[in-house]
């Protein structure tokens, strides 16, 4: 994986990265500390991606050309750093959750910056496809990394893509269960022998790769397939300052219920309607519930962590059927 990305970026022994990602995780492991020593580079290991207003002094103070970050965490950075703290950055790569507009907006405004979005599953090691200088398109994830062979799933009830399915030498040899202690189950799907599923719902075009949604953050809503991403970038685009999430639970008159957990006070259905009208986006996802949270539950990561919020959403339904 680490060859597929230097294929990619065109990154010298010269370069210094910046690496608060936690290596406990594969992005930060790959991408972070790994990636860098092979090439030879000089790499700035900080023990914590939280410490929003220390990072952006030290990628200054060091002079770092190369700054891997999730959505979430380089959108702190951002707010907070001087635009000059950004100055010797070549390449702003970020990964492991969507990149959203008013991140992308606030890095090229401030900073003069192109921010790069790539994409990738801890099974492939992380990385699997990302926009370079050479080869980016808004909107996407960039091209799949040289050496990964692809196929796309129809899934029913979504109307364009299907679910991806990759292979190549970045996939790893496979899964130990204990069915089967000490044997390596190597990953297969409808595909065939190593073949792995990454249950995300993915639009080809041109060789670019767009990210619709992960197949489990579909809601079926009256009998329709609605993305929770899409309800969420409804969301941005009503309140781009605010931090919100969405998820479902089970209802037996409608199927599924979308919940919308947002961080600003000014969140509300009227709001989130009219920005679904700019967008040409359907009522269907047009959150039914709204719930104002002091703090959306986040993972070690910088990813939101929706299972804690599945809970929440659960706990609502249990709530909602003692009151009925």
């Amino acid at each position: 994986n680490v060859s597929q990305i230097g294929a990619a970026f065109s990154f010298s022994s010269k370069e210094k990265f910046m690496s608060a990602l936690p290596l406990f995780h594969a992005f930060g492991l790959t991408a972070g500390m790994i990636l860098p020593l092979l090439r030879g580079c000089r790499v700035f290991l900080y023990p914590s991606p939280l410490h929003y207003r220390v990072i952006p002094e030290i990628i200054y103070d060091r002079d770092c050309t190369v700054l891997f970050a999730t959505n979430t965490f380089l959108s702190k950075y951002a707010q907070v750093a001087h635009p000059y703290d950004f100055y010797s950055l070549k390449y702003l790569v970020v990964g492991a959750e969507k990149l959203t507009e008013d991140v992308e907006r606030l890095c090229l405004d401030k900073f003069g910056m192109r921010v790069y979005e790539g994409y990738g599953a801890t099974e492939c090691s992380p990385v699997i496809a990302v926009n370079t200088p050479l080869a980016a398109k808004r909107g996407t994830v960039g091209e799949l990394l040289p050496g990964i062979e692809h196929r796309v799933a129809p899934v029913p009830g979504v109307d364009t893509g299907g679910v991806l399915h990759v292979k190549g030498a970045n996939v790893m040899l496979g899964y130990l269960k204990h069915d089967q202690p000490g044997v390596i189950q190597p990953p297969e799907s409808e595909f065939g022998l190593g073949w792995y599923n990454t249950g995300d719902v993915v639009t080809t075009t041109d060789s670019f790769v767009k990210l619709q949604a992960r197949l489990k953050r579909f809601a079926k809503v009256a009998g329709e397939m609605v993305s929770l991403e899409l309800v969420e970038r409804i969301a941005a685009a009503a309140l781009p300052n605010g931090i919100h999430a969405a998820t479902s639970f089970k209802d037996s008159r409608r199927g599924e219920v979308i919940v919308l957990y947002t961080q600003d006070k000014l969140m509300a259905r009227d709001v989130l309607q009219a920005a679904a009208r700019e967008m040409g986006a359907p009522e269907l996802a047009i959150p039914r519930r709204i719930i104002h949270v002091d703090r959306i539950p986040i993972l070690g990561n910088g990813k939101k962590d929706y299972v804690t919020l599945g809970k929440m959403a659960q706990e609502l339904a249990t709530q909602s059927e003692v009151s009925a």
